[in-house]
């Protein structure tokens, strides 16, 4: 395999260049989890991998928890289906919650305060669901827990990756939060070396061919547990060395160079992005500041087969939206027919029609 098989192959696996799934939550589930602190943004990763998909349909998703927005890899925030959300807990966040510890200290809260306001938050949740962060930061405030400074987002995040509560639908522009047991019952149940097996399975099934380092960069595992998640699935994973680096993949994933180029616009933090430590085999070094910021801000990208050729931005208008592209050099006719297809599957998600500023 070489670099170019390498990146199509991605780009199928990632659903970019194939068919997705019919349902949001079983995209969702075929990433394991997908990169999430930008609603808008992964609503379109998800919708562009999910057939016929459009706003709408992302919507509704979120709406009866077929897919959950909490906080997973690293503490970050990632949608994931409804099923999958409890054994990934359970795996994921005691090794967050431990690595925070020092930032409770020094926002001075104990266990105590976390217990206390898992109580609150159960009350107030059951009485009223979905509350906004407003609505949950009074409560906590009128039961003697302080939410000044961090303090709030902190207990916030704490009692999602302790599965107390994850995110809700929109209530305007404003951000809800749920009990995450409202959110369905169909749970898959999972013990350690299960969890480490399918969450390793899941990635490089939609992320592959990747190396150890881009799993671990992406799951926030020890060393230890990545290796083990490999090793419990050698009858799955390939590995192959290529260049200085062992790749892991399915073999039968393994597929054929494309001779015409594709286009896609892909939202900030998106997974064929961010899923990987390393980047160089999609976006040429002297761009990559363009794409990511020196404080680590992912930008929506363009993608024409499989490389990153500049940057996009959206604007919503009332009966319309407007688009701005920047591309980091010239580009060829292939290659802007690739970009004028992938601007129209933008406005076919959205529903409105899409102005070039």
């Amino acid at each position: 395999m070489n670099n170019l098989e390498i990146i199509h192959t991605r780009i199928y696996n990632q659903l970019i260049s194939q068919t997705g799934f019919e349902q949001p939550g079983q995209t969702a589930a075929w990433f394991g989890a997908m990169q999430a602190q930008d609603y808008s943004g992964v609503k379109w990763g998800i919708g562009l991998r999910t057939a016929e998909a459009t706003e709408g349909t992302i919507n509704q998703a979120v709406a009866d928890h077929s897919i959950i927005r909490t906080w997973l890899m690293r503490g970050s925030l990632h949608f994931a289906a409804g099923k999958d959300v409890r054994w990934m807990l359970k795996l994921l966040a005691p090794r967050i919650i431990a690595s925070s510890a020092r930032r409770y200290k020094q926002l001075e809260l104990s266990e105590e305060d976390f217990s206390e306001s898992y109580e609150i938050l159960n009350r107030a949740l059951h009485d009223k669901n979905p509350l906004t962060r407003a609505e949950i930061f009074h409560s906590l405030d009128q039961a003697g827990i302080s939410v000044e400074g961090q303090r709030g987002y902190h207990i916030l995040r704490r009692a999602g990756l302790e599965g107390v509560i994850c995110f809700g639908p929109f209530k305007g522009k404003s951000e809800t939060y749920v009990l995450l047991d409202d959110c369905g019952t169909d749970r898959l149940a999972l013990e350690k070396d299960e969890a480490l097996a399918e969450l390793t399975l899941r990635y490089f099934q939609s992320h592959g061919p990747a190396t150890l380092e881009d799993y671990r960069w992406w799951s926030g595992l020890r060393a230890a547990d990545a290796r083990t998640g490999i090793n419990l699935n050698q009858p799955h994973l390939v590995e192959e060395i290529i260049g200085d680096f062992s790749y892991w993949f399915l073999e039968e994933q393994v597929q054929a160079i494309n001779s015409a180029p594709s286009g896609v616009l892909l939202p900030a933090y998106d997974e064929y992005v961010l899923g990987y430590k390393a980047r160089d085999l999609f976006l040429n070094p002297k761009f990559d500041t363009k794409a990511v910021s020196n404080n680590g801000v992912f930008r929506p990208v363009i993608v024409i087969d499989g490389q990153i050729l500049g940057t996009w931005k959206h604007k919503v208008k009332r009966h319309s939206r407007s688009i701005s592209l920047n591309s980091f050099k010239s580009m060829t006719g292939t290659q802007i027919k690739a970009l004028e297809e992938a601007i129209d599957q933008y406005a076919a998600f959205v529903g409105q029609p899409i102005n070039l500023d």
